[in-house]
C-alpha cells in the first residue's frame, strides 16, 4: 500500500503529516522550514511510497482564500512538475490551528509546549489528513 501525505503550509514553517502504508492512521510527521520543504520532500519521497498529497487550503469569511493561497499555488506547480504521478488533493483548513491548540493543551502537554508553533505546525496537518480520510474513506 500508499502513504498518503499532509501539508499545513506556511511561509516560514510547514507542518507535515503521514498515514500509515494501509492508510488507517494520521500521524503528525515533521515541522520543516517552507523554504527546506522541497529538499525534506525530495527526501522522504524517495524512501516511502507515496501516492497522494493533501494540502490544506486557507480559507476567510465569504470563501476568500487566504492570502498564503498564491504561495501554495507555487508550491503546487514546483511539485506537480517534479512528481507528476502524486495526485494533489486540498482541504479545508479552517480552524486547524485552533483545533491543534486544544488539542495540545487536552493532552496534558506543559505550557511552554503548547506554545511551541512547530507542534502546532505539525498537529495541524495532522488534522486536515485526519479530516480528509473521514471525508474520503468513511
Amino acid at each position: 500500500m500508499s502513504r498518503i501525505l499532509a501539508i499545513d503550509y506556511g511561509k516560514v514553517r510547514t507542518g507535515l503529516a503521514e498515514t500509515d502504508p494501509l492508510r488507517i492512521i494520521a500521524s503528525a510527521l515533521d515541522t520543516v522550514e517552507t523554504k527546506n520543504l522541497m529538499v525534506f520532500l525530495e527526501k522522504y519521497l524517495s524512501q516511502e511510497n507515496v501516492t497522494d498529497l493533501v494540502i490544506g487550503l486557507p480559507m476567510r469569511a465569504h470563501g476568500i482564500p487566504g492570502e498564503i493561497e498564491e504561495d501554495i499555488q507555487e508550491f503546487i506547480k514546483k511539485f506537480l512538475e517534479k512528481y507528476p504521478q502524486i495526485q494533489i488533493h486540498r482541504e479545508d483548513e479552517s480552524f486547524t490551528s485552533i483545533r491543534a491548540s486544544e488539542a495540545i493543551f487536552l493532552a496534558g502537554t506543559k505550557k511552554k509546549k503548547r506554545r511551541d508553533k512547530k507542534i502546532i505546525d505539525r498537529v495541524s496537518a495532522t488534522l486536515i489528513l485526519q479530516q480528509f480520510m473521514e471525508r474520503n474513506f468513511p
